[in-house]
């Protein structure tokens, strides 16, 4: 547990505001084995449920239910009261908010950011990356004005800099592309699933949600320039690291979303990147949903 309420560390790491929230249908079935509850893991806590939890939230919040479903998604990570549990690239704090709440204060909650020099490789400028750099600066105070009743702690770190050995779970929603995107260039996603192994209990759970690409597109297009990842390749990668896959789950999947080589993610929804108000072409992609996505639970050996 840290040692205060509001603790920064590192705080000249950037957020990711950058990243498109998607979603997608609710699916029918879930293929997942389930490990019994590690010794890492802590007892639960008393405290509101998820459910009240959600409940509480903002109408602009709960609007994005049916999309995102948090209720299944941190159930399926198996996200309990108490843990300390880090968020990658937590942004505007969209599942920070429920985390906050849901962990409580027996829990913590640290912000995983994309180390600086990431940030100019977006080819956005100098003057775009400083504001990237300072709002995460700031991500911890942030967090801290959103009125949770009774929060976890709060810390802030970049995820190639994640204290060692003290998380229960990771999670990794909707926060790979880009890491893998400049993999080559500085070895982000590498040095990223690297720090979170050794930042994990024995026992603890990665828990990832991805823009998932069709398997019969070429691995260039899904390099996560186009915010699409292959299932089997992030699979792969994670158990390069040493990380056993507990299961996958079709909860944010959603069949209607086919990407051809000449789309991304972010002509979809929320986004519309692309197309007009009013349009054919919007209505088409209204029509879609928001995208497919993987859901994958993966766990450090005991």
């Amino acid at each position: 547990m840290l040692n205060q309420k509001y603790k920064t560390v590192h705080l000249s790491c950037a957020t990711a505001l950058m990243l498109c929230l998607t979603a997608c249908d609710q699916p029918e079935n879930v293929t997942v084995e389930e490990p019994a509850l590690s010794e890492a893991q802590p007892e639960q806590v008393s405290g509101p449920s998820l459910e009240m939890i959600l409940d509480m939230q903002a109408e602009a919040v709960q609007a994005r239910y049916e999309a995102r479903h948090p209720a299944e998604t941190l159930a399926f990570f198996d996200i309990q009261p108490g843990m300390t549990v880090v968020e990658a690239l937590p942004g505007g704090g969209w599942y920070s908010k429920i985390l906050l709440a849901y962990l409580g204060p027996d829990g913590s909650l640290i912000g995983g950011h994309y180390p600086d020099d990431l940030w100019i490789r977006f080819g956005f400028g100098e003057d775009w990356a400083a504001r990237r750099i300072e709002a995460t600066a700031s991500w911890p105070e942030a967090a801290a004005g959103w009125s949770v009743e009774a929060p976890a702690e709060i810390a802030s770190t970049t995820l190639s800099d994640l204290p060692q050995g003290t998380a229960d779970a990771v999670l990794f929603i909707r926060a790979l592309h880009n890491l893998n995107r400049f993999n080559a260039d500085g070895g982000y996603l590498d040095t990223a699933l690297q720090e979170t192994y050794e930042a994990l209990k024995p026992g603890g759970i990665v828990g990832v949600v991805q823009h998932r690409a069709p398997a019969t597109l070429s691995d260039d297009w899904a390099s996560g320039a186009r915010g699409y990842l292959k299932q089997d390749d992030v699979i792969a990668r994670f158990e390069q690291f040493g990380f056993e896959l507990v299961g996958t789950s079709e909860i944010n999947a959603n069949p209607l979303d086919q990407p051809t080589e000449d789309d991304f993610v972010w002509r979809l929804p929320p986004s519309l990147n692309g197309t007009e108000p009013g349009s054919p072409e919007r209505a088409a992609m209204e029509a879609i949903g928001e995208s497919d996505r993987m859901t994958l639970k993966f766990r450090k050996p005991d």
